[in-house]
């Protein structure tokens, strides 16, 4: 029995509602929408369509939450609370990560070893990290003692992705909860499932109700709208794309929000002809099509330096031949779905204008072969493009990545440098000197070197330019979900 049998078999899509107030309600006018499955095109179930009524409900349960027994909650409570989230979410991994792949056409394994412990463990990283955050006091000679104390920044709106979304939906959730505030959600309308079933596991870890609340729907004159416009929603933290965090910036200036962004990524990979090539193609595949492509953190712009350049693209485009290509739940699937018909189009019409712009596709740019159904986009792989071609410049978000040869450490760092975005980079280079060299004249938030994807959750973690606002981790997370008080005592 083939592994999609035997999960399905156990686990079915699920009907999505809003959740408000500690309970699932339909939409005021019963309004709902088709959830898609990207890997079939096959429609999986319905989802409540939400506007400005449901925010208002679901605005108006969280800020009276805030003057709930949520307030009175110890560090070491939330903690427990935080913690038995987190232990849920691997109780029911299985569950979650089918959902997730269902969702986002992505596969089960990588989901099920990838994104659900990943959401577990940003609940329990958290959970530990409250209990032993401290913070300032100053004493002023013999004049005053100052000292400073942090409290809940309010009611949080939360607009989320859709290629991470447990993953991303918990590395927001849990340090709001952590600093005691209360949350509205607003899941991509494109993967509404593990969220609906995260409110449930919440209020079974013993959140209060009101604390956390959840609104489907879409965008603009929508849902996500009525949230970032809300008088009573006090911060907006959104992961998406970079056009649509200036649109929110703009809804959110008349109340003056506090906003965290994580937007787009073209991020380069930067690969020294004096670095290990085995190592380098191994984690390369995984940085070019883990996902699908699908992660703001992939190293979509490859630059290799000329003496590696041929070797690296021989064993590069060899690799990338050998990925599975198909059914997400199919074992072995390396290579799943992207997540709709409109990303589809939009991942084919990069590739055809990469041919219009002089680039050779070395591998890739087509469907699978035999594969009727699906939204399937072979791993490409892309050469002979000038440094200043569109499909260098723009973010694709697809199984998609040029690759360019470069001369010198300078010019490798002027075009690395020479985009709007500024969010992740990679640097191969056993040269120690070197690797500290070209880190420190980056333009990025995150720079990895002879690695990718390495986290730790203390770190910061996001992007300058057009990549974003802030950053979250460990204390930087604090800093945006809670608002600090200084205190002088004159002595």
């Amino acid at each position: 029995m083939q592994v999609t049998e035997k999960i399905l078999q156990k686990i079915q899509p699920i009907n999505c509602r809003h959740f408000i107030d500690g309970q699932y309600a339909d939409s005021i006018n019963l309004k709902t929408f088709d959830n898609i499955n990207p890997a079939t095109e096959e429609v999986m179930g319905q989802v409540a369509e939400g506007g400005k009524e449901e925010v208002d409900l679901a605005v108006a349960a969280a800020k009276k939450a805030l003057k709930g027994p949520w307030k009175d909650l110890s560090a070491r409570e939330r903690s427990s609370i935080l913690r038995k989230i987190g232990d849920l979410i691997l109780d029911r991994v299985e569950e979650l990560a089918a959902l997730e792949s269902m969702d986002t056409g992505k596969p089960y394994q990588m989901a099920l070893e990838i994104d659900i412990p990943r959401a577990a463990y940003n609940f329990h990283f958290f959970a530990d990290y409250l209990t032993s955050m401290g913070t300032e006091a100053y004493q002023q000679d013999q004049a005053a003692l100052h000292y400073s104390i942090r409290r809940p920044v309010g009611v949080v709106g939360m607009i989320n992705p859709w290629n991470l979304p447990l993953l991303l939906l918990t590395w927001k959730l849990a340090p709001c909860l952590a600093a005691g505030n209360t949350a509205v959600m607003k899941p991509a309308e494109w993967t509404p499932m593990t969220a609906t079933v995260l409110a449930e596991i919440c209020k079974e870890a013993g959140v209060p109700d009101g604390v956390i609340n959840l609104v489907h729907g879409f965008g603009p004159d929508s849902a996500g709208s009525a949230i970032t416009e809300h008088p009573d929603v006090d911060a907006v933290t959104f992961t998406g794309e970079t056009k649509t965090g200036s649109a929110i910036m703009k809804a959110a200036a008349p109340t003056l929000k506090k906003l965290s962004y994580e937007l787009g990524g073209k991020n380069p990979n930067i690969i020294f002809a004096d670095s290990d090539l085995d190592e380098v193609i191994e984690t390369t595949l995984k940085s070019s099509f883990m996902n699908q492509g699908e992660v703001c953190l992939c190293g979509s712009r490859i630059y290799v330096e000329r003496q590696a350049y041929d070797a690296f693209l021989e064993k590069f485009v060899a690799e990338t031949n050998k990925l599975q290509v198909g059914d997400p739940f199919e074992e072995g699937t390396k290579v799943g779905a992207v997540i709709s018909k409109e990303h589809y189009t939009r991942v084919n019409g990069y590739i055809e204008l990469a041919k219009e712009e002089g680039g050779h596709i070395l591998t890739g740019g087509t469907r699978p072969e035999g594969v009727e159904k699906g939204f399937y986009i072979l791993p490409t792989i892309i050469s002979g493009l000038g440094p200043h071609a569109r499909c260098v410049k723009e973010e694709i978000f697809g199984p998609v990545v040029t690759v360019l040869p470069f001369d010198s450490e300078e010019e490798v760092i002027e075009q690395a440098n020479d985009t709007h975005y500024g969010l992740g980079t990679t640097i191969w280079t056993n040269d120690l000197r070197r690797a500290h060299r070209v880190a420190h004249q980056i333009e990025a938030g995150i720079i990895w070197v002879n690695t990718w994807y390495l986290r730790d959750l203390r770190t910061p973690f996001g992007g300058m330019k057009q990549s974003g606002i802030g950053r979250e981790g460990g204390m930087h997370s604090f800093d945006f979900y809670s608002e600090l008080s200084n205190i002088t005592i004159k002595l």
